[in-house]
């Protein structure tokens, strides 16, 4: 089988490769993680919040020394038309009580590079900067290696944690190739504002941030929405548009995040910003239907590979997901490991323990909110509806016709045709 036998290989140094190489070596295992980029996060570029309820199972108390920028206590949700934004939100202490409810705008170049740190402490073998082409299979299709710039390397298990385009898994059989309505292209950038103009700018005492979200206007009515997260000195601003939709406006991805940048309620926020970053990916937008096959003779799938991501509108949630993932594969492999039984069978139970978990549970409840997302009326007719009604309730010049309730119901009648509206609310309930 040659030298380089290992107890288990990850490929991939993200939150769930990384996870899962913290929970096997602390148990004395020994542990190769590969990572193509230069260091883990260098590829990493999700827009910025982090649930901190899952890495607390993992290392207690992490935000006490992880490179977190902000904790979020203020929540902003957009409508926004070309010049106008309706706004919800709210302001509170109650979302960062206690570690498990509380959650961090993060930038993961510095917070994945931090927990790399902390692998290598729990006795992680890291190798960065190579590329593993593919994975090796024994006469009867177990998993049994990788084979990384032309070098074979072997364990009792291969752990898939390679992103959300995950090539192994689909070499394997084990994926699908995406679709474009599967998922979307998210581009970033990281401005920077100095810390005590991000405090005024966006009403919160040091420490203490922002996460908004917006639909409509940021995607010229596309599929998609903005989101805008604050960091220490800096915001995260960004647009994410799904992929299959993206010819709708005739607006570039790119041109998309400048428009978002110069709405009136954004510009103001961002002036005399510096942009230190720029980068894009691939965000999952399918929830549950996008899960894989999980787990096979010797391997298993986790993380963004394993399309453990719901993307609410409101909030998107992938990377508590992927700890947890992470999480629940080492301890699969730990009793392996004790069983000496790498079948699938064995492995399996990789699957039942996500069954079992908050990631399943959620991905299952909001199940149907793809389909709400995928309706135009919420980026195109809803913000237009909203800033007419709003802007006529907020309206004082002395002409305006005080029948609110006859122009409540016009505005919604001129959104969309009562089936339309029908339609929407059922779709709206069965998602719930």
């Amino acid at each position: 089988m040659g030298e380089d036998k290992f107890d288990v290989i990850i490929v991939g140094g993200g939150l769930a490769g990384l996870t899962a190489g913290i929970v096997l070596a602390e148990q004395g295992l020994e542990v190769l993680l590969i990572e193509r980029g230069d260091y883990c996060g260098s590829k990493n570029v999700t827009g910025g919040r982090l649930y901190g309820h899952s890495l607390e199972k993992v290392i207690p108390g992490f935000a006490e020394e992880a490179p977190i920028e902000r904790v979020i206590k203020k929540e902003r949700i957009s409508l926004m038309t070309e010049d106008t934004s309706v706004d919800i939100g709210i302001t509170s202490k109650k979302f960062s009580t206690e570690p498990e409810n509380t959650s961090y705008s993060v930038l993961r170049a510095k917070f994945d590079r931090w927990l790399e740190g902390k692998a290598e402490e729990a006795g992680v073998m890291l190798v960065q900067g190579i590329r593993v082409d593919h994975v090796l299979t024994d006469e009867d299709g177990k998993v049994i290696g990788i084979d990384a710039a032309e070098e074979e390397m072997y364990a009792d298990c291969v752990i898939l944690a390679d992103g959300v385009n995950s090539l192994l898994a689909q070499e394997l059989g084990m994926k699908k190739e995406l679709e474009p309505d599967q998922v979307a292209v998210g581009a970033k950038e990281v401005i920077k504002l100095g810390e005590e103009v991000i405090n005024e700018r966006f009403g919160v005492q040091s420490g203490e941030g922002v996460a908004w979200m917006a639909a409509g206007d940021p995607t010229a009515g596309g599929f998609g929405g903005g989101f805008l997260y604050t960091n220490k000195d800096s915001v995260s601003i960004g647009v994410v548009a799904t992929l299959s939709d993206i010819g709708y406006s005739d607006i570039s991805v790119p041109n998309l995040v400048d428009r978002f940048k110069e709405h009136p309620a954004i510009a103001p926020l961002l002036e005399g910003g510096e942009t230190e970053e720029y980068a894009a990916h691939l965000v999952s937008e399918d929830g549950i239907y996008m899960v894989p096959e999980l787990y096979r003779d010797g391997v298993l799938v986790v993380g963004d590979a394993a399309g453990l991501v719901v993307n609410l509108g409101f909030t998107v949630r992938g990377m508590d997901f992927a700890i947890e993932s992470g999480r629940l594969a080492a301890e699969t492999i730990l009793k392996a490991h004790e069983m000496r039984d790498y079948s699938a069978k064995m492995l399996s139970a990789y699957e039942k323990a996500l069954e079992d978990s908050f990631v399943f549970r959620d991905m299952r409840a909001y199940k149907g909110f793809p389909a709400l997302t995928a309706n135009r009326m919420i980026y195109k007719n809803l913000p237009e509806t909203a800033d007419e009604i709003v802007t006529k309730l907020f309206t004082v010049d002395g002409k305006q016709d005080p029948d609110l309730v006859s122009f409540l119901l016009q505005s919604l009648l001129g959104m969309a045709s009562p089936a339309q509206l029908l339609g929407l609310a059922g779709t709206a309930l069965e998602s719930l």
